[in-house]
């Protein structure tokens, strides 16, 4: 990239002609409030922006937030409205602006991962990016919906509460659940405001939001369901449970709402739902890729989470751009004690950072990588070895899907 498109952070009174180059190029007219009330939610000192001129063409930004992966949290740097005008397109703008956020990053000591959801696939693998979690797509015929019998629904009850009443308690359940779920992250003030915001253009077509909050007998809140009623369809926005009965109740209240031919849920690929139908047919469900994850840091990153079984291999990581992370890591774990150092001693397994952000998560295994020839293992046994501490308990999931990192 030439000096002709100059890379910096956008002032505030740059921002509505930025919002109006991120709409444009996503095939969206501006409006005031757009993209979820972006003047609100982004931080502009993480915003950039490619100059022409005067002109924005282009533009990435980053929010921070706090992410649960195997066996405990760490800062992400969730990357999002990337975007570059049509009229400026291969011309390297998105390459740089790629390699300036993982960079600075790099140069700050900031968060060691980097994550996003792809507008579209091919973008993102030759940046380092790779799959790190998938979302199913559920579809469902409401009238073949049923819980097998004799499920357990505990002793709670449901009640529909308007907004002001259901966040707090929306919160809390939160705040409990994403430790739990890899893929999730935490949601300050702002994230929440996104993720009610119930405008017209958030409804596409449907109701207003509906909050389903689950109460224990002793007035203990332990799950919610939020969904809203399209044309002859319950399109359930998200679930959230702290225990397995609220989970099934849950279910049970959103498969009898009446006047609803069908129901559409995005959920994580191992979500149980299936498990709790008579007919697991009922739910017909398109797997799509979820988030990309990348290492700013190899070492940082993989010290930061925990792994499922007692490792200790060499590790031969290629990384052209960013060739900071290229070399030999010596990768030891054993429960908490987790620790990644430089080293010349003969590799085990050889692969690019791609690869380790598709496995990071522990939903991809690097045994299906090494299948599609994409991770070379050099020593016998420690690709299984390997592919089994990395993996998780549950698949990765995040749920608000399409939107990371906006709430």
């Amino acid at each position: 990239m030439t000096a002709t498109y100059p890379l910096r952070t956008i002032r505030a009174d740059e921002l509505d002609a930025w919002a109006r180059m991120i709409t444009t190029t996503y095939g969206q007219d501006w409006y005031e409030g757009g993209l979820r009330n972006a003047a609100v939610s982004i931080e502009p000192g993480r915003t950039i922006a490619a100059f022409d001129g005067e002109e924005i063409v282009g533009g990435a930004s980053i929010y921070g937030r706090v992410m649960t992966i195997p066996g405990a949290v760490t800062p992400v740097a969730g990357i999002t409205l990337v975007a570059v005008l049509p009229t400026h397109r291969r011309r390297g703008i998105l390459t740089e602006m790629m390699r300036k956020q993982l960079t600075d990053l790099h140069e700050s000591g900031g968060e060691p991962i980097t994550a996003l959801n792809a507008a579209e696939a091919t973008i993102y693998g030759r940046f380092g990016y790779g799959v790190a979690s998938h979302v199913a797509e559920i579809q469902a015929d409401k009238k073949l919906l049923a819980l097998r019998p004799g499920t357990d629904l505990g002793d709670g009850t449901i009640r529909l509460l308007d907004r002001r009443q259901a966040r707090p308690l929306l919160e809390k359940v939160y705040d409990t659940a994403r430790l739990a779920g890899v893929g999730w992250v935490d949601r300050t003030d702002r994230f929440w405001e996104a993720r009610l915001a119930d405008g017209e253009r958030a409804r596409d077509g449907g109701t207003a939001l509906r909050f389903a909050v689950h109460f224990e007998p002793g007035g203990e809140v332990t799950g919610y369901a939020l969904y809203r009623s399209k044309p002859r369809l319950a399109q359930v926005i998200e679930v959230a449970a702290t225990t397995r009965q609220s989970n099934a109740a849950l279910w049970r209240y959103l498969i009898d709402l009446d006047a609803h031919a069908g129901l559409s849920y995005d959920g994580a690929v191992d979500d149980p739902l299936k498990h709790l139908l008579t007919d697991p047919r009922a739910a017909r469900t398109t797997v799509i890729d979820n988030l990309w994850v990348r290492l700013v840091d190899v070492d940082r990153a993989l010290t930061a989470r925990r792994y499922s079984a007692p490792l200790e291999l060499v590790l031969e990581v290629q990384d052209t751009f960013c060739p900071w992370n290229a070399g030999r890591y010596r990768l030891r774990a054993d429960g908490d004690s987790v620790t990644c150092e430089r080293t010349r001693t003969r590799p085990d397994l050889r692969l690019t950072s791609a690869e380790l952000g598709a496995a990071y998560l522990g939903g991809t295994t690097l045994a299906a990588l090494a299948a599609a020839g994409r991770v070379e293992e050099l020593r016998p046994g420690a690709l299984a070895a390997a592919s089994l501490a990395f993996r998780g308990e549950r698949a990765p999931f995040h749920p608000s899907g399409w939107a990371f990192p906006a709430f």
